[in-house]
């Protein structure tokens, strides 16, 4: 089995399981897999690229497209949610990723300034 690890950044949860399904399909094209099974624990990424729940979030369309683009890429991709604590190797990858991201590029982030109020309370 192939693994990839890496961080990307300050990102939420939803687009980190989206670049993780585009990084693994991705690398089944390298290897030159024709059929794949995309495993993941989040629930709403399986439901939204099985078509059974609407993807809303702009910024997750566009994975949400991408993924699909690479999946098309393949004679068969089978989705498939696993229980979080059955995907203990994925969370701890993720979390390796996560630590390696703040070694290095990481170390230096802050986080944004709050947003000025619009509006004043007096």
């Amino acid at each position: 089995m192939d693994r990839v690890a890496r961080g990307i950044g300050v990102a939420t949860n939803n687009v980190a399981e989206y670049t993780a399904a585009i990084e693994g399909l991705k690398r089944a094209r390298d290897l030159g897999a024709a059929h794949v099974l995309l495993r993941s624990d989040s629930r709403l990424l399986i439901e939204q690229l099985s078509g059974r729940f609407r993807v809303k979030n702009p910024v997750l369309q566009r994975l949400h497209t991408e993924v699909r683009g690479l999946a098309e890429g393949f004679t068969r991709v089978r989705y498939e949610h696993v229980p979080r604590e059955e995907n203990r190797e994925a969370d701890r990858l993720a979390n390796w990723g996560v630590d390696e991201w703040l070694a290095g590029g990481g170390a230096t982030w802050t986080p944004p300034a709050r947003a000025p109020r619009l509006w004043e309370e007096e």
